[in-house]
């Protein structure tokens, strides 16, 4: 019985050794997520774009928003950058525009002078993970620096959003990979293993409506599993539902995500010949684009070479245009970016999926 356990032993150890992709993956995989993990959590929030302006437009700046602005520039503690990224405004209204549109995360609306009938107000994008907790606790402490005791009103203008709420979105874009991974490129994987991919070949279907074909089963069961996970977010994490409109701009977006990670995951399938070393890569792929797309922890807390990434990755694109929608109960006039990536994104990636299976197959 030992004899021939370690037979077998043995046989799977240098099966192991004459592998040095698997060996690679091994080494590197944890590394790698230490770095991206360990850079894309819990980051220090710094230049946090906030907005100040005066309750009456603008002719001459009171002492009041002259200090106060100085003091929020110069807000930070040593050895760390500022806290925030302060910008003037000449009146309420547009500082407000920029905050519902995404362009700022907050609003300082300072009185002409410091009075008890004359409040502080503070609107906050409430839709953020710690950003808003983060900047009130920054500017109280500020307004107490510069000797202002007046009363400060706080208003989230998205109403008090928990983490599971901010969170539960961004599981809708991990659902779609996870099952895209599974239900696309290792159902590829395996046909080939199969021969029905070969079977395929002696029919008269062409090679692009081959893939074409697998495209689409894929897109629809991820598009199940998008559509699932929204409706646990609704009926467990409590997300708002605000009108059919906004479920059908959701449903899209989910849609064309789907789309696209699918045919990206096919592409990437159709260069392996086993699944393990297929899953290895996906698997080292779904943590990069998953951890820089801002499901877990905001993309302002991480580094800047990390943040770069989010700039290229289609599932940032993805969370941040259904928190849009879901979260915000915004439109088009700010996911409008969004959408244009994704599409750009899903048109590229069909694409290289076709282009790279026809290679195979030559």
């Amino acid at each position: 019985m030992i004899r021939g356990a370690y037979a077998i032993f043995e046989r799977d150890i240098r099966k192991f050794l004459r592998s040095p992709f698997f060996i690679f993956m091994t080494l590197i995989f944890p590394l790698v997520y230490l770095v991206i993990f360990g850079n894309a959590m819990g980051g220090t929030i710094v230049h946090i774009p906030i907005g100040v302006t005066q309750e009456e437009l603008f002719k001459n700046e009171t002492p009041l928003f002259a200090g106060t602005v100085d003091a929020l520039v110069q807000a930070h503690e040593r050895n760390k950058p500022p806290l925030f990224q302060v910008t003037r405004y000449v009146d309420e209204e547009t500082a407000k525009l920029d905050l519902a549109t995404g362009k700022i995360l907050a609003v300082l609306v300072l009185p002409p002078a410091v009075a008890p009938e004359n409040p502080i107000r503070v609107y906050l994008d409430s839709s953020e993970y710690m950003i808003p907790a983060l900047i009130q606790s920054g500017i109280t402490s500020v307004l107490m620096q510069t000797g202002v005791h007046s009363q400060v009103l706080i208003q989230n203008i998205y109403g008090k959003i928990e983490y599971i709420q901010f969170f539960g979105v961004g599981v809708i874009v991990m659902a779609i990979f996870m099952t895209t991974m599974m239900g696309g490129g290792n159902a590829l994987i395996r046909d080939r293993e199969m021969g029905i991919i070969e079977g395929y070949l002696v029919t008269p279907v062409r090679r692009s409506s081959i893939v074409l074909g697998m495209i689409a089963s894929g897109t629809v069961k991820a598009f199940i599993a998008g559509v699932f996970v929204l409706l646990i977010d609704i009926f467990v994490a409590g997300v708002p539902v605000r009108s059919i409109t906004d479920i059908l701009m959701v449903l899209a977006v989910i849609f064309i995500i789907c789309l696209g990670i699918n045919s990206l995951v096919i592409s990437f399938a159709s260069r392996f010949s086993n699944q393990s070393a297929y899953s290895s890569v996906v698997a080292f792929l779904n943590l990069l684009l998953f951890m820089t797309s801002g499901a877990f922890y905001p993309v302002i807390g991480m580094p800047d070479w990390l943040r770069w990434i989010t700039v290229i990755n289609p599932e940032a694109y993805a969370v941040h245009a259904l928190r849009s929608i879901i979260l915000r109960g915004q439109g088009l006039e700010v996911m409008g970016i969004d959408l244009i990536a994704l599409g750009i994104f899903s048109a590229a990636a069909i694409v290289i999926g076709i282009t790279s299976f026809r290679r195979t197959l030559e």
